[in-house]
């Protein structure tokens, strides 16, 4: 059973972070989460305004409590917006189905944890976690 690491994670971040800058973003806060939804690392960029992280950890938590993309999660909650409603009361305001995080797979296709972002918009947060998973050596998942 693969795990994520630290390293990885730091890896992740760092690349998204990189990836932000290139696409002249505002600065971002990204998470990453292991496959039980717990905290590996998190980082914000200087600049980024104090809910960015909370946002990011939101968006990754739903994330990998639902097994799907966030793409996947808020095009769900449009069609069912009372059960995800739900399910965020449920989660004690953790779960955010917004378009911001990718999964995170190793190369057989299990899921190891989640990387969240805020500061652009989600398709932005999205790319650039996106970006930092792959370039970490990983799998990002953010299909639909």
């Amino acid at each position: 059973m693969s795990r994520l690491t630290l390293q990885q994670a730091n890896t992740i971040i760092e690349k998204a972070f990189a990836k932000a800058r290139e696409m002249k973003i505002k600065p971002l806060g990204v998470v990453v989460l292991d496959a039980s939804g717990n905290i590996v690392s998190a980082q914000r960029e200087d600049g980024a305004s104090m809910f960015r992280l909370d946002v990011a950890r939101g968006k990754a938590w739903a994330a990998v409590a639902m097994g799907a993309s966030s793409r996947a999660l808020a095009k769900r909650a449009k069609e069912n917006p009372n059960f995800f409603v739900t399910l965020a009361a449920t989660a004690q305001g953790k779960f955010l189905p917004q378009t911001g995080a990718a999964l995170i797979r190793d190369a057989g296709g299990e899921i190891l944890g989640a990387a969240g972002g805020s500061g652009g918009t989600g398709e932005e947060d999205e790319a650039c976690c996106a970006y930092g998973i792959e370039q970490a050596g990983l799998k990002a998942d953010a299909s639909a």
